[in-house]
C-alpha cells in the first residue's frame, strides 16, 4: 500500500513537471519579440515586437539610403550636384533579415522554440548596387563632356615662309571606373561604421560627403609637342624653274603636278616616290596634250611638263644634302635646267626617288607664280651648313647624220632637211660647305644625253651605204609625259 501510494506521486509530479515543461516551452515558442541581445547592422532590436522591429530597421536603412552624396566637377558649367544613396542605385538588401525575423513566428510549437533558441544575435546586410542607375544618373549630369571631340595640332607655311604651330585640343571623359571605384569604397566604409556603431547617436548625422567627379583628359593623337618634334624648323633649300614659254597644255600640267606635291610631308628615313605624285595628279586633275620626248625625239603626247617639276625637286633635294635613291636625266637636254642637273620620269620605266636622311620631318612645298615654279623643303638642317651643285661637260658628242628619201633632191645630190644637236657627257658634284668652308666634296652623277643627227635628204627610195645612218631604235622610251598623243 505504502508502494502505491509513492507510484503515485511520483506520476503526479511527473505530470506536474511535464505540463510546466510544456507551459514554459508554449510560452517561450509564442514570444512576439525579436529575442534578447539580437542586433541588426548595428542596430538593437533585441525584445522588441516583431512588427516594431521591423519598423525600427526599415527606418535605418532609409535612413542610410537617404545618405546623401555630392559629386562636384572643376567645370565652368554643372559644377556639383547631390544625390541620394538611393538615388544612385544603392539598396540594403533588406529581405534575408525580413524574413528571419518573420520566420519567429511560423511553425510548430517545437519548431518556433528551437527556431527562436537558435536566432543568431549578430545580423549583417549587404548592399545592394544598380550601377547601371548610377552611371545614368551620372551621364545625364554630365554626359555632355563625352561628347567632346579631340583636334590635332596644325602646322601652317606662310607665303613669306615663316612656319607657324597651332595648339592640339583635348577632350574629355568621365572617369567611370575611377568615380565608380571612390563611391563604391566610401559607400562601403560608412556602411562598416553603421554596422559596427550602436550608440543612440542620430542616425543621419554626418552622413553627407563630397567626391571630385574624376575626368580624364585624351590627348588626340598629334599634339603641339609631336608637331613641333617632328622638327620642321625652317626653309633649308629651294629652287625655281621658268616656265613662261610653256604652252597651255604643258604650263597646266606643270601646275597641277605641282598643287598635288603641295604639303607632301616625308618621316625620317621615308623615301620619295614621284610615282605616286604622277598617280595622284592623274587622278585628281588629268593631264592635257603637251610634247613629250619620244626616243630622243620630241612629239605630240600627254602630260608633258610634268619632268620639270622633278627637275625643280631633284635640284632642291641635291640643294638639302638628301641621299638620291633614284634618278635619270633626260635623253636631250631640257631648257629650264643646267646640264646634269635634270631629272626624267618615264612611266614604269623612269622614276625620281629620293631618301629623306635629315633625321626629321620634311615638308615640300611649292609655287607657281608668273609662270615660274618654285620648289621649297622645310625641316632641319644645322645652319651652318650648305650646299652647292656644280656641272662639268666632259665631252661633247658631234651630232651623226641620217639620210633619208626627200622630193626636195636632185639626183645625185643631197639637201640638209634639219640641223642636228651635239650631245654631252656631263659629270655634277655637291659640295658640302660647313662655316663657309669646303669639307667634302662628291660626284652625284655622270649623264649621257645624246646627239641630235642631221637629217640628209637623198633622191630616189633608197639610202647611200656610204653615208651614215641611225637604225630605229628596237623600243620606245616615252619621257616627259604619260602617253602619246591620240
Amino acid at each position: 500500500m505504502k508502494k502505491l501510494h509513492l507510484s503515485l506521486i511520483a506520476t503526479i509530479a511527473a505530470l506536474l513537471l511535464v505540463s510546466t515543461a510544456w507551459g514554459l516551452m508554449m510560452s517561450y515558442a509564442t514570444q512576439d519579440t525579436v529575442p534578447d541581445g539580437t542586433v541588426v547592422d548595428g542596430v538593437p532590436i533585441g525584445g522588441l515586437q516583431i512588427d516594431q522591429s521591423i519598423e525600427q530597421l526599415e527606418e535605418a536603412w532609409t535612413a542610410f539610403e537617404a545618405t546623401e552624396l555630392t559629386i562636384t566637377a572643376n567645370l565652368t558649367k554643372d559644377k556639383q550636384q547631390t544625390w541620394s544613396l538611393g538615388e544612385l542605385g544603392f539598396r540594403v538588401n533588406r529581405e534575408p533579415i525580413l524574413q528571419a525575423v518573420q520566420s519567429l513566428r511560423e511553425g510548430s510549437l517545437l519548431k518556433r522554440a528551437r527556431y527562436r533558441f537558435t536566432f543568431p544575435r549578430e545580423h549583417r546586410m549587404k548592399l545592394a548596387w544598380n550601377t547601371k542607375q548610377f552611371e545614368a544618373r551620372i551621364r545625364h549630369q554630365w554626359g555632355w563632356l563625352d561628347q567632346s571631340k579631340t583636334a590635332d595640332a596644325t602646322r601652317r607655311i606662310t607665303a613669306e615662309d615663316k612656319i607657324l604651330y597651332y595648339n592640339h585640343r583635348e577632350a574629355y571623359r568621365i572617369d567611370m571606373p575611377v568615380l565608380s571605384e571612390h563611391v563604391r569604397s566610401w559607400t562601403a566604409e560608412l556602411w562598416q561604421q553603421l554596422s559596427t556603431d550602436s550608440s543612440d547617436s542620430d542616425p543621419a548625422a554626418d552622413r553627407t560627403a563630397s567626391l571630385k567627379l574624376p575626368i580624364r583628359i585624351v590627348q588626340p593623337e598629334l599634339t603641339l609637342q609631336k608637331l613641333k618634334a617632328q622638327g620642321v624648323e625652317r626653309k633649308i633649300a629651294w629652287h625655281t624653274t621658268d616656265y613662261s614659254a610653256s604652252p597651255v597644255g604643258r604650263a597646266f600640267n606643270v601646275e597641277a603636278t605641282a598643287r598635288t606635291l603641295q604639303d607632301w610631308v616625308l618621316a625620317p628615313g621615308e623615301v620619295f616616290d614621284y610615282d605616286k605624285v604622277i598617280a595622284s595628279a592623274q587622278a585628281q586633275y588629268g593631264f592635257r596634250e603637251a610634247p613629250v620626248i619620244l626616243n630622243g625625239e620630241l612629239v605630240p603626247g600627254i602630260g608633258g611638263g610634268i619632268c620639270q617639276v622633278s627637275s625643280t625637286l631633284y635640284q632642291a633635294a641635291l640643294l638639302a644634302g638628301l641621299e638620291i635613291v633614284e634618278r635619270r636625266n633626260h635623253s636631250l637636254p631640257v631648257s629650264y635646267m643646267p646640264l646634269g642637273q635634270d631629272a626624267t620620269f618615264s612611266e614604269g620605266v623612269i622614276n625620281f626617288r629620293f631618301r629623306n636622311t635629315t633625321g626629321k620631318h620634311l615638308v615640300i612645298r611649292t609655287e607657281t607664280k608668273n609662270r615660274k615654279l618654285t620648289i621649297k623643303l622645310f625641316g632641319t638642317l644645322p645652319s651652318n651648313i650648305t650646299y652647292r651643285i656644280s656641272s662639268n661637260t666632259v665631252k661633247t658628242i658631234d651630232p651623226p647624220t641620217r639620210e633619208v628619201p626627200s622630193a626636195k633632191a636632185l639626183p645625185g645630190r643631197t639637201v640638209r632637211l634639219t640641223e642636228g644637236k651635239p650631245g654631252y657627257i656631263v659629270e655634277t658634284y655637291r659640295t658640302m660647305v660647313r662655316d663657309g668652308k669646303e669639307v667634302s666634296r662628291e660626284r652625284i652623277s655622270r649623264d649621257t644625253y645624246k646627239a641630235t643627227p642631221h637629217t640628209i635628204g637623198v633622191a630616189g627610195d633608197g639610202i647611200s651605204e656610204n653615208e651614215t645612218t641611225i637604225a630605229p631604235p628596237a623600243e620606245m622610251l616615252l619621257e616627259d609625259g604619260i602617253g602619246l598623243a591620240p
